[in-house]
C-alpha cells in the first residue's frame, strides 16, 4: 500500500504532539488531522476518511470505546488502534468486540506505535504484549470465563483461513477478494466456523486464532 493516513484523537495536548512526533518520524505515514475530543473526531474521520485512526480511550464527547463503535460502522475503511493507558481487560475486551484493530499502551508507544500503525494498517491485529493475555487468555474460555462448546466437527479449509483472516482484522469484504469468493460465502463460511467451535464474539475468535498460532508472532509482539 501506500503511505498511511492517520487520524489522531487525544484530549492532552501534550500526548497529541508526542504521537505526533513518532508518526511524522516515519516517511510512510501522514497525519492527516487532529481531534481533542471524541465529538471532533467522529466527524473528521468521516470527512478525510482515514487508513488508521489513533484513539485515547478517556475523551470528552464520545469516549473511546463508542467512538470506536460508530467509527467501525460507519467507516469501515478505518482501522482503529487505541492508545492507552489502561490495561486491564475491563478496557481491552469491550474495545475489541467494539471493533478495534489493535490496542497499544502509551508507556510502549516510544517502541512499538509504528509498529502498531503498521500492523492495523495491512490487516492486522496489534496487541501490546501486556495486554495480549487480557484480550486472548489461554484459548479456552471465553468472555463470560465459559468454555466454548465446540461440536467436534472439523473446519473445513475454507472456514479455517476465513476465521484466521477475520482474527487478522479482515472484514468479510477483503476477505472476500482475499480468498476469491463472494461476501455472502464470506458470512457463511464465518457462520459455520462460529456455530461448531461455540465461538459468539470477535474476541472469542482472536483468542482461538492466538492459541492455535493463526496470528503472526510480529503482529501480536
Amino acid at each position: 500500500m501506500g503511505r498511511i493516513r492517520v487520524v489522531l484523537a487525544d484530549d492532552h495536548p501534550i500526548v497529541l504532539a508526542g504521537i505526533r512526533s513518532l508518526l511524522n518520524a516515519d516517511p510512510g505515514v501522514d497525519v492527516v488531522g487532529e481531534a481533542t475530543n471524541g465529538g471532533e473526531a467522529l466527524p473528521l474521520i468521516r470527512s478525510v476518511a482515514p487508513d488508521v485512526a489513533v484513539l485515547d480511550v478517556s475523551m470528552p464527547g464520545l469516549n473511546g470505546l463508542e467512538l470506536t463503535e460508530r467509527v467501525t460502522v460507519e467507516c469501515p475503511g478505518t482501522k482503529v488502534l487505541v492508545l492507552t493507558v489502561h490495561e486491564d481487560a475491563a478496557y481491552v475486551q469491550p474495545l475489541l468486540k467494539a471493533g478495534a484493530r489493535g490496542y497499544l499502551l502509551k508507556r510502549s508507544a516510544a517502541e512499538d506505535l509504528l509498529r502498531a500503525v503498521h500492523a492495523v494498517a495491512t490487516g492486522g491485529v496489534y496487541l501490546d504484549p501486556s495486554v495480549a493475555g487480557h484480550a486472548l487468555g489461554d484459548g479456552s474460555a471465553t468472555a463470560a470465563g465459559s468454555k466454548p462448546a465446540e461440536t467436534g466437527e472439523a473446519l473445513s479449509p475454507r472456514e479455517t483461513e476465513t476465521l484466521r483472516l477475520i482474527a487478522q482484522g479482515l472484514s468479510n469484504k477483503e476477505i472476500a477478494r482475499r480468498i476469491d469468493v463472494s461476501v455472502k460465502s464470506v458470512e457463511t463460511y464465518k457462520a459455520r466456523a462460529a456455530e461448531k467451535l461455540g465461538l459468539r464474539s470477535r474476541a472469542e475468535i482472536i483468542r482461538y486464532a492466538a492459541s492455535h498460532g493463526w496470528l503472526d508472532a510480529l503482529t501480536l509482539r
